[in-house]
C-alpha cells in the first residue's frame, strides 16, 4: 500500500480538500503552512481515493501477520467513523415497511449517528448550502452525492450529565443494579409507571430544556450558547430525575427537528430518519425523535452500523459489488421501524415553540448583560 494514499472523506470533511479541484494552495499559504504545497503535496498526500476504492496491493505481509489475515486481501479507502455509520444505514432496502421513502431517491433519507454527540447526514444530487450545517462535500460519504453534515455537540454525554448530577442518582443506580438493568432501562420503565393515563411525553408539560450545554454546532453555529432548564421544583426524588431525563431526551430531539428544518429550508426534502449508534438502542430516545420530528425512524437489523459501513467499503474494494450503492442496498437490512404518534403532534408543536423561545430569551439575556 502506498504511503501517500488518502481517503477523500477525511480530506474533504476535515482538511479543506476539494473533490473537484484538489488542494487549495492559497489556504495553506494563508495559515503559514506553505511547505505542504511543495513537491505536489507529497508531505500530506496527493493520491486521493474515494471511499471503497481498493488500496495498493491489498494487506501488506506485516499487517496480515498482526491481524491473522491473508496477505493481499483487499483493503478499502476508509471513511470517518460517523460517515461509515451513515453509509451503513442510509441505503437499506425498505420495501414492505410502509415508508414514505420507499421508491423515492436516497436523498429523502437522513442518517443520524447518535452517541456521545450526534451527526446528521443528508445527501443530495446537487450541492446544497445550509447555514450552520457543514458541507456540501462531494463524494465524502457516498460516491457521486453531495453530503451535508449537521451535528449536536453533546447528546449521550448531556443525558449522562443530567442524570448523574441529580440528587436521586445514587438511589437510581442502586435500584437499577438490584434489577440487573441499565440506569436508562430503569428510568424508561419508571416513566411508564408515573405517566398514568397520558402518553409518557406529556410528563414534561411544564419542564423545558435547551440542550446546548457545550455550545450549538448546527444549525445556529454558536459556541457561546449555554444549557437552560425551566420548570424546576424543590423536590429531587426519583420521579423528578426521570422527568428531567425525559425533558433532556426531548430537547435533543427538538434540536434534530431544528436541524431538519434548516436543511429543508435550504433545499433538502427529508421524509425518513435512519438512526444508529449507542443512543439508537434506547427506545425512548427513538420514539421521541419520531414523535417530535413527525417522521418514522428506521433502525438497522445489525446494531453496529459503523461496522456495516466499513464492511460495505471492503466488499466494494474486493470487487464483490460493483458500486457502493449496490453494496448498501444488499448489506443494510431494516430491523425495526418506529412510527410517530401523530395524535400527540399538537403537544410537541407547542413544546417546540417553547424550545425556540428559550434560545431567543438566552440571546436577549446576553444582550442585556453586554449593554451599558
Amino acid at each position: 500500500m502506498e504511503k501517500s494514499g488518502r481517503s477523500l472523506c477525511s480530506l474533504v470533511c476535515k482538511w479543506t480538500y476539494s473533490a473537484e479541484k484538489g488542494w487549495d494552495d492559497s489556504f495553506w499559504k494563508m495559515i503559514g503552512l506553505e511547505d505542504f504545497v511543495a513537491d505536489n503535496y507529497s508531505k500530506i498526500g496527493n493520491q486521493v481515493l474515494p471511499p471503497g476504492a481498493s488500496l495498493g496491493n491489498g494487506l501488506t505481509p506485516e499487517a496480515a501477520k498482526d491481524l491473522g489475515l491473508p496477505a493481499g486481501i483487499a483493503v478499502a479507502a476508509p471513511l470517518i467513523d460517523a460517515h461509515a455509520g451513515g453509509l451503513g444505514v442510509i441505503g437499506a432496502d425498505v420495501r414492505g415497511h410502509g415508508l414514505a421513502c420507499e421508491g423515492q431517491p436516497v436523498t429523502s433519507r437522513l442518517a443520524i449517528i447518535c452517541g456521545t454527540s450526534s451527526c446528521h447526514m443528508g445527501i443530495s444530487k446537487d450541492p446544497i448550502f445550509v447555514p450552520g450545517v457543514w458541507g456540501p462535500y462531494f463524494s465524502a460519504m457516498i460516491p457521486g452525492f453531495w453530503l451535508n453534515e449537521g451535528g449536536q455537540s453533546v447528546t449521550g454525554k448531556l443525558i449522562d450529565h443530567m442524570v448523574q448530577g441529580h440528587a436521586a442518582f445514587p438511589e437510581l443506580k442502586a435500584k437499577a443494579a438490584a434489577r440487573c438493568q441499565s440506569v436508562y432501562a430503569y428510568l424508561n420503565s419508571h416513566l411508564d409507571l408515573i405517566k398514568k393515563a397520558r402518553p409518557v411525553g406529556f410528563l414534561t408539560v411544564d419542564l423545558h430544556v435547551w440542550p446546548d450545554f457545550h455550545g450549538n454546532r448546527s444549525p445556529l453555529a454558536d459556541l457561546t450558547l449555554k444549557g437552560m432548564v425551566t420548570g424546576l421544583k424543590l423536590s429531587q426524588d426519583l420521579d423528578d430525575l426521570a422527568i428531567l431525563y425525559l425533558a433532556t431526551v426531548q430537547a435533543i430531539a427538538f434540536g434534530t427537528r431544528l436541524i431538519i428544518e434548516a436543511m429543508e429550508a435550504a433545499g433538502h426534502s427529508i421524509s425518513t430518519l435512519f438512526l444508529c449508534g449507542g443512543l439508537s438502542k434506547n427506545p425512548l430516545f427513538v420514539q421521541m425523535h419520531a414523535d417530535i420530528t413527525g417522521m418514522p425512524v428506521v433502525l438497522s437489523q445489525e446494531v453496529e452500523s459503523v461496522l456495516v459501513g466499513a464492511a460495505i467499503l471492503g466488499a466494494c474494494a474486493s470487487g464483490d459489488f460493483t458500486s457502493v450503492q449496490e453494496a448498501m442496498a444488499r448489506m443494510s437490512k431494516v430491523g425495526k421501524v418506529v412510527f410517530p404518534r401523530l395524535e400527540d403532534k399538537r403537544y410537541y408543536d407547542k413544546k417546540y415553540q417553547v424550545f425556540l423561545k428559550l434560545v431567543e430569551h438566552q440571546k436577549e439575556y446576553a444582550a442585556i448583560m453586554k449593554g451599558d
